[in-house]
Order: structure tokens, then sequence, then C-alpha cells
């Protein structure tokens, strides 16, 4: 006769304790109120900025197309009619348009300039290996921490000892000078975020170095160089300094010395109607240079940061 016999049970340890280490690490779930409180508070500082910045171009706008008495009497309320002959006669008159010249000259010779000098001498510095690289490099950084104030007197002798004083074209090479060290700290490091595959096809293919410099790596690096040049062009045309010391001849003025002489002479005329006018034309190539390339700019700043 035959007997089952049922299986012996497999023998279990003893549970083991749950440990710290067994569960899920990393902070615990923001909660959805916290999240409404931080996107209230800094939508919220982001309006008070944004008012602060806006409400002073929107009056400055508003007051250039009063008369005097209305700038006076009700400073906050809409001008009655829209006066444009206070444009006018701050463009004539106050000879806004020699001035306005003499700045689009100005900026944009040194503009162009310190693009093409800057971007090449970055070129060099961000993908060529050679003695003294890094220490011409750590120079033109040097160059943005040497306050130009020190350099005013200086500089007055070097331009008059050149024949260069009064001059348009000796106020762009000052102006290229003082640009160059900030815009090849910018593009040395936009630069060396380009991937070298290309240009080593380019090399591949027969291309010199000028030819890929200019044909290849120079449109690829589009976005920093708009963005150096909104930069540059803000600081040049708002530029007062170095006009006042190197350029005293009333025909060669540029627009910030113009503006500093019409509220000059405010003393004496009261057109405070034609002050305002001319300050929103020395305001507005500025916004528009901005409003035009805001995704540029915005491409150039983030671009270094990805690689």
């Amino acid at each position: 006769m035959k007997t089952t016999e049922t299986p012996a049970p497999v023998p279990t340890g003893p549970e083991l304790p749950v440990t710290k280490a067994d569960t899920p690490s990393g902070p615990p779930p923001r909660r959805r109120g916290q999240g409404a409180v931080l996107n209230v508070f800094s939508h919220g500082i982001l309006v008070i900025w944004a008012f602060m910045v806006v409400m002073p171009l929107l009056w400055a706008v508003m007051t250039s197309f009063k008369d005097d008495r209305s700038i006076f009497g009700s400073p906050w309320s809409l001008p009655d009619r829209l006066h444009f002959e206070n444009w006018g006669r701050a463009w004539t008159d106050a000879n806004m348009s020699d001035y306005f010249l003499n700045t689009v000259l100005v900026v944009g010779g040194s503009l162009v300039g310190t693009l093409v000098l800057g971007s090449m001498a970055a070129y060099v510095l961000a993908r060529f290996d050679f003695p003294g690289n890094r220490f011409i490099y750590y120079l033109f950084i040097g160059g943005m921490s040497f306050p130009v104030m020190l350099a005013l007197v200086p500089l007055f002798y070097v331009v008059n000892n050149m024949g260069l004083l009064n001059t348009i074209h000796g106020l762009i090479l000052v102006y290229i000078a003082y640009s160059l060290p900030f815009t090849v700290f910018f593009l040395t490091a936009f630069f060396r975020t380009l991937p070298t595959s290309v240009a080593e096809a380019a090399f591949v293919d027969g291309a010199s170095h000028t030819r890929t410099f200019f044909q290849i790596m120079l449109p690829m690096a589009r976005p920093g160089l708009i963005s150096v040049g909104i930069f540059n062009f803000l600081g040049q045309w708002n530029q007062y300094m170095l006009p006042t010391v190197l350029n005293t001849d009333p025909d060669q003025r540029v627009l910030t010395q113009g503006l500093v002489q019409l509220a000059v002479s405010q003393g004496y005329k009261g057109d405070w109607s034609g002050l305002f006018a001319g300050l929103v034309m020395a305001m507005l190539p500025v916004l528009a240079a901005y409003i035009v390339f805001q995704r540029q700019v915005v491409q150039g700043l983030t671009a270094g940061a990805l690689k």
C-alpha cells in the first residue's frame, strides 16, 4: 500500500526590516499651492519692474507731443492735440538732424569695425592653440576692467598727435578700441561652442582658413554676432564721455552732445517740448533695434550655455 508524503515546507528567513535606503529618496513633491504662490509673486515682481521701465518711456513720448504750458500745467494728462511741430523744431532749429547723421556715421562705422576685428580675433583665440594664446586672451579681459576715465587724458594726447582730434574717423577708431575687449570675450566663448566637424570638412575639401571663416564659421556665429552687436550699439549710441573729450568741434557733435546742448539752452529759451522731442528721437533707434533683434539676442545669450 503506497502512501503519499506531503512535501516539507520550504524554510523562510525572518523578514528584513525596511530601511531608509529602500525607500525612494528625493525631496517631497511640492504642493500645488506653493507653486501657485511662487508664480503669483514672480509675476507680480515682473509687472512692477515692467511698469517702472515702461512708464517713463511712455511719459516722455506723450510729453513730446505737448506744448510748454501743458507740460507744466498738467504733466500727467494726455495732450489736447498732437503737436508735431515740436519734432520739426527740434529736428531743424536745434540741429538734431546734423547730430543724428554724425551719430549714425560714427556708430555704424565703429560697429562694423568692431564686429569684423572682434570676430576674427575671437575665432583665432578659440580655434587655434599657439604660444601666448591665453596671454592675449587675458589681455582682452583685462581691458574690460580698465576704467575709461583713467585713459581720457593720455587718449586725448594720442588722438591729437595722430591728427584725428575732432574727426569722425578718429572717433570711430576710439569706439572700436573701446568695444573690442568685450566683443572678443563674448565671441571667444561662442566660437568654442560651434562644432569643429564642419570646419574640418571644409579643410578636407580644400577651403582655406579665410574662406572657412567668412563663408562657414561666421554665418554659424550669427546669433552671437547679433547679440554682441546690440550690446555694442547700445553702448556706442549712448556714449557721451568719449565724444565730449575727443570731439569739441560743434559741427562734428554726436546726438548725446546735442541733447546736452539743447538742455543747457533751455535756461534761455524754455523750449521744453522740443527737448522732449529730441530725447524721443535719440531713444527710438535703440528701442527699434532691440525690438527687431530681441529673439536673436536671446538665442545668442543662451547658445553659449548649450554644448
